[in-house]
């Protein structure tokens, strides 16, 4: 069984959650593009911005613990 990571957002009533295995962020990265830009949802390009810095720091600390 392939590892999944997962992140969630909860706005308000709904909760946003995404998972994605190691590997596959620049897929991750464009779902919440396809997101952000659809006006039926109410994911916007701030939290695109907030999920997108901490899967950065999820990254840095991920290669930091291999160096």
């Amino acid at each position: 069984m392939t590892a999944q990571e997962v992140f969630s957002l909860v706005k308000g009533r709904e909760r946003f959650i995404f998972r994605y295995t190691p590997g596959s962020e620049n897929e991750l990265l464009a779902t919440w593009v396809d997101l952000a830009n659809d006006p039926a949802s109410s994911f916007d390009w701030f939290d695109a911005a907030v999920l997108s810095y901490q899967l950065g720091s999820r990254l840095d600390r991920s290669v930091q613990s291999v160096a």
